[in-house]
């Protein structure tokens, strides 16, 4: 039995070459690739005028979840049209980005993309919750 105050954390894997393609395509099948990896970068560009393009890792999460964030140590200074003006990480700014995408397509995809969408949004927010380092500027560009 579980001791009920005991946190439970989620993991992180930095996905390796050989599954950068078929981890997200397993989840989100051709739609990663026309919708949303797009979206995301798009995002990025929109949310920070320091972003400008760049390799992004990709990562899993041991709850299901999957993002993908800008390599690196870099900061960013992001501005949302919620009145959010900070700085994140790389590995902040890409949760954030993934997060509006997976929100915005869970409305707007098809049903199969829309639903995986709604799914990974909850479990990449359950991960931010649980601990992330930038939960509290996370949770306030995203609201």
């Amino acid at each position: 039995m579980q001791d009920s105050t005991e946190e439970t954390l989620i993991a992180r894997t930095t996905l390796d070459d050989a599954q950068r393609m078929s981890v997200p395509a397993a989840l989100f099948g051709v739609h990663f690739a026309t919708r949303v990896e797009p979206y995301v970068f798009g995002i990025a560009r929109t949310l920070s005028e320091d972003y400008d393009g760049g390799y992004w890792d990709f990562h899993t999460l041991s709850n299901g979840a999957f993002y993908m964030a800008p390599a690196g140590d870099e900061r960013f200074d992001v501005r949302c049209e919620n009145g959010f003006d900070g700085e994140l990480s790389a590995d902040a700014l890409g949760i954030t980005c993934c997060l509006y995408a997976y929100s915005h397509l869970s409305f707007a995809g098809p049903d199969a993309l829309a639903g995986e969408c709604a799914r990974q949004y909850h479990l990449l927010r359950e991960y931010v919750l649980a601990g992330h380092g930038e939960s509290p500027a996370i949770l306030a560009a995203i609201d």
